[in-house]
């Protein structure tokens, strides 16, 4: 059994409130002496000595704990980020609760009172993104909580996210200028600030070109690869199939990339790839994928610094930040004249 502060006490034989004020930090507030704290410090270690982090939240009314949700931790976006904030807020002193919420709101719910029961001094939360209510009676009593990459338009909270339009935009145009038209888009969780910003991004760079949506071109119902795997292969019996696909996400992508082995698919000689969110593999595949990287480093930090700013002053304004997303060009993407090329020579083999 772990020993306790009397014990130290009647060891060392100095009261049991300067032994407190040592091993709690509090010896700053009042003046102790070097010899003191040292043979306090040494008796407690060789006493086995460890302090009831429970009893002392109670009094403090402080966990250093900061509940972490995400709606799906194996995905490589939100893993990154997860191992990120852990990172993060351990330079501050603060450990870590993460739920993952398999992208199902009412699992969502349920982990948030989880967190409030362990008594987290902050909220740093991925939403699934369908529903804020139940986040939004949170903010309303008084927790900190700031939200990241899936935020809502209609919830007046601290959020960072990376602007998925313009995201969508420069892959969607990336490929445009390669000469495609017909150009699939394979999204989300229709509802989702991500999904639907991405969709709209989606629609804006082909309307700019002057290209109808097709809504044939359009399909998929989550985050998750065998949605990917699904459109995928749905979108090669169409009768005027895509030359290429633009991916909503990385599991997504995996699914697509998984449909096209089976299929028979080259990429990109027959079939081009672009992909949101640029996890550490893509640049290993073969070929090495274009895909949009979100700056999760500068997401992480932005989100921190949001939360020890609301949790020090409540009353601050809210503050949204939307970060730049960067189109990272590889080897995933044909000119559709020289796509042309090579289904001409493999009809003329068959």
């Amino acid at each position: 059994m772990s020993a306790k502060l009397k014990d130290i006490a009647l060891k060392t034989g100095f009261s049991q409130s300067t032994v407190s004020r040592v091993l709690h930090k509090g010896s700053q507030k009042v003046s102790i002496s070097e010899e003191t704290i040292r043979i306090i410090k040494k008796t407690a270690e060789e006493l086995g000595y460890r302090p009831n982090i429970l009893a002392r939240s109670l009094r403090t009314e402080q966990t250093h704990e900061i509940g972490i949700l995400v709606p799906d931790i194996s995905n490589p976006f939100f893993s990154t980020i997860v191992k990120n904030l852990a990172s993060e807020l351990r330079k501050f002193g603060y450990g870590t609760v993460v739920y993952d919420t398999d992208e199902n709101t009412s699992l969502e719910e349920e982990s948030l009172r989880h967190l409030l029961d362990k008594r987290v001094d902050g909220l740093i939360v991925a939403a699934v993104g369908q529903e804020a209510k139940h986040l939004k009676e949170i903010v309303h009593k008084g927790i900190p909580l700031i939200t990241m990459d899936r935020c809502f338009n209609d919830f007046d909270v601290d959020g960072v996210s990376v602007d998925n339009v313009q995201g969508s935009i420069m892959a969607v145009q990336h490929l445009l200028n390669e000469g495609h038209q017909r150009i699939a888009f394979i999204q989300g969780l229709p509802g989702t600030y991500a999904n639907e910003e991405r969709k709209k991004g989606y629609a804006k760079a082909l309307e700019l070109a002057g290209i109808p949506i097709d809504p044939q071109l359009i399909g998929g119902n989550d985050f998750r690869a065998s949605n990917g795997y699904i459109e995928t292969k749905h979108l090669l019996t169409i009768k005027n199939p895509p030359t290429a696909i633009f991916s909503a996400s990385d599991l997504i992508t995996l699914g697509v990339l998984e449909a096209l082995r089976e299929e028979k698919k080259i990429i990109p000689q027959e079939i081009s790839l672009v992909t949101f969110d640029d996890p550490y593999f893509t640049k290993y595949l073969s070929p090495a994928l274009t895909a949009v990287a979100q700056p999760i480093e500068r997401m992480v930090e932005i989100a921190v610094n949001l939360l020890f700013r609301r949790m020090k002053n409540p009353q601050e304004q809210i503050r949204r930040v939307l970060l730049e997303p960067t189109l990272v060009v590889r080897n995933s993407v044909l000119r559709v004249a020289r796509l042309s090329v090579v289904k001409n020579i493999r009809d003329q083999n068959l």
